[in-house]
């Protein structure tokens, strides 16, 4: 069951009034008390000048509902028209924005006021088009290129996520497979489609290591890594777009709803910049709100260094990661695929940043920083005061290398729960799914935390 509001632009230009803002906010007070996801249609002009501050409080009711049920009940905003002025902070307070290609506009201000206050002459699809949300300002979580796949696309994200945040993800049941190969098949009841199909479900684990190279200085797609962790087609990837270092979105494991975190090496080596911080931070939030359980996997050098990314604020940016994780209290299972240096290590989920459960594979290097910085820094004065220092710098890479990077130091100590086979990923996931089912923290009493925004 879900609420479901719609403008209608071939009516007074879809224009929000006094009884259009009341018409919207009992459906949000009914999908508040029924506790059922919410769905706001927007294809509207704006506020309806002739009512005055009739028009503008009607906006405010909507967004104070908006704010309200936030993290109580998952809202989806879809914007199939233009969303303009303060109709645009409503979609924003939702928990995600779909947009259609062409069509969907959203901007506080129209090319023609830009042009006047501030002389800058810009189309609409420059100024607030989909493809500009989707992959510059991260606005938007989901762009189609037609309304049909768009609201598919809202069925599908409805299929990871519970009612509210008082029950579960939908599961789907899962058993063995007639052949007795080691398969699973489950029966989707598609949301999408409305009909019932098979899926089949394998462990495709084993060629993990032909996917991920050994060299931690080559670049892979971690989606391939995704693909083969999840279900078979059942990874939805969230702002696939924008902040592209890092690969967020929920998919299945098991025919569980999980919550996917993972750097991408693929980009910016899958360093964490700013961007790249927030889209984690909401993610994470949102999969917490809606007892989604996290699976996070790393493979990240450091926080993106440079005089941008500190003048952009990365430190209170990747102060919200940081947040995130510590607050989140879904079960939190992370996999150290490669590289975990620095700061970024503890971002990603690190066992005494309150993950559950830390797998790592044995070629993972957890340390605080590559031993090439180390050796330049722990043994600059041996380096130079050898004869050949090259052959020196050589043996003391390889020495900090068997001292201090491989994930067996961090396993003795406890920062890592078990090394694994890159091929045992996908089981191992399961099995902690399992034991983390039932896992229930008692919240802090106070009033809320304060996340540096």
């Amino acid at each position: 069951m879900v609420f479901v509001s719609s403008e209608d632009f071939t009516v007074i230009g879809g224009s929000l009034g006094e009884y259009h803002s009341m018409k919207i906010t009992r459906i949000q007070d009914m999908a508040y008390e029924m506790k059922a996801p919410l769905i706001m249609i927007n294809d509207s002009g704006g506020a309806r000048i002739e009512e005055g501050i009739d028009s503008l409080s009607g906006y405010a009711g909507i967004f104070l509902r908006n704010t309200k049920a936030s993290g109580v009940i998952p809202q989806i905003a879809v914007i199939v028209g233009p969303c303009s002025g303060g109709a645009c902070y409503s979609p924003a307070i939702c928990d995600y924005i779909f947009m259609v290609e062409n069509i969907g506009k959203m901007f506080i201000t129209g090319p023609q006021v830009v042009k006047t206050v501030v002389n800058e002459e810009c189309t609409v699809e420059e100024l607030g088009g989909a493809k500009v949300h989707a992959s510059q300002s991260g606005v938007t979580h989901f762009t189609y290129a037609d309304e049909k796949s768009c609201f598919d696309g809202v069925r599908q994200l409805l299929s990871y996520l519970p009612s509210s945040y008082l029950e579960k993800p939908p599961v789907l049941k899962t058993k063995e497979s007639s052949t007795g190969k080691k398969s699973l098949l489950f029966s989707l009841n598609s949301l999408i489609r409305g009909t019932s199909k098979q899926v089949e479900v394998t462990d495709r684990c084993k060629d993990l290591t032909e996917v991920v190279p050994d060299n931690s200085r080559k670049a892979y797609d971690v989606l391939d890594v995704i693909s083969r962790v999840c279900d078979k087609d059942t990874f939805m990837e969230v702002q696939k777009d924008f902040a592209k270092n890092i690969v967020v979105g929920f998919g299945r494991i098991g025919g569980e709803s999980v919550g996917i975190v993972a750097n991408q090496p693929n980009v910016l080596a899958g360093s964490l910049d700013y961007d790249a911080s927030d889209k984690a931070a909401r993610f994470v939030r949102t999969c917490d709100c809606f007892n989604v359980p996290l699976v996070v996997l790393v493979d990240v050098p450091a926080f993106m260094p440079g005089t941008a990314q500190e003048h952009k604020g990365i430190i209170r940016h990747g102060a919200k990661m940081l947040y995130a994780f510590s607050e989140a209290t879904v079960p939190k299972i992370s996999v150290i695929m490669r590289k975990a240096y620095g700061g970024a290590y503890i971002a990603m989920n690190s066992k005494n940043m309150g993950a559950d459960i830390v797998y790592a594979w044995p070629e993972a290097e957890i340390t605080v920083m590559g031993a090439d910085g180390a050796v330049n820094i722990a043994f600059k004065q041996a380096i130079n005061a050898a004869e050949d220092k090259e052959e020196a710098r050589e043996h003391y890479v390889e020495e900090y290398k068997e001292k201090f990077m491989n994930p067996y130091v961090a396993a003795s100590r406890g920062f890592v729960t078990e090394v694994i086979k890159p091929s045992e990923t996908r089981q191992r996931l399961l099995s902690a799914l399992a034991v983390l089912k039932n896992k229930k923290v008692e919240p802090v009493p106070k009033k809320h935390g304060n996340i540096p925004l």
